[in-house]
């Protein structure tokens, strides 16, 4: 089974007023939605919109792994475990908050900060935190996130080229930019699909693409 949400759909979050804009996939905060609380594992997806020198001052996390992919600018990551780092396009960074971790999300920059970020619940909760960066992730490398059951898929597609999606109990579909054909459903920017028990299924790039997939076990 397959459904589709619309970039439209999603909810308008952060502070406009400290230059934050945040678009919700995913019921989040103050714009709760009951049948919508989760995917297989994931609970959120978040595209942030952050203005230079506007940021998320030190907040706690716990029992959620947290997958940050940039889409355009840079994202400055201090956590409470000693990681400071900088996230760049291409780079996967990964939060495993464990019992408990708190970090700083800024735009240290001087151009706009776009990122995608992904909350998923861990098999076990608890431990202690962990923190991973990958630089520059192939299209032929999936991310493997065993804490959740769960695998990051990254494609990026020329017009008209094809790549299939995992076989798996759930697969989410995320489209960073560009199009692409999903069946007979177009997904454009910002656009998502949730597929129950995938099997032989495609997607076709109708413009260049980016798009984030998500694999995960039942």
């Amino acid at each position: 089974m397959i459904t589709v949400r619309y970039a439209e759909d999603r909810y308008l979050g952060g502070d406009a007023d400290r230059g934050i804009e945040t678009l919700h996939a995913f019921s989040f905060g103050r714009f709760y939605e009951p049948d919508n609380l989760r995917f297989g594992a994931v609970l959120a997806c978040n595209e942030e919109w952050l203005a230079p020198g506007a940021g998320f001052d030190e907040h706690p996390h716990s029992h959620t792994e947290i997958v940050t992919w940039v889409v355009e600018g840079e994202l400055t990551h201090r956590d409470s475990a000693g990681n400071a780092t900088v996230v760049r396009p291409g780079d996967v960074q990964r939060l495993s908050s464990g019992g408990g971790v708190r970090h700083v999300e800024r735009n240290d920059g001087t151009g706009q900060l776009v990122f995608v970020q992904m909350w998923l619940a861990p098999l076990e909760p608890g431990g202690a935190p962990a923190y991973e960066i990958v630089r520059g992730i192939a299209d032929s490398t999936p991310y493997a996130l065993p804490q959740a059951g769960a695998m990051l898929h990254v494609r990026r597609l020329q017009e008209g080229e094809r790549a299939a999606v995992p076989d798996a109990a759930y697969v989410y579909v995320h489209v960073v930019r560009g199009s692409l054909w999903l069946g007979e459903e177009e997904l454009e920017s910002g656009d998502s699909a949730r597929i129950t028990d995938a099997r032989g299924i495609e997607v076709t790039a109708g413009a260049a693409a980016e798009v984030l997939v998500w694999e995960m076990a039942g």
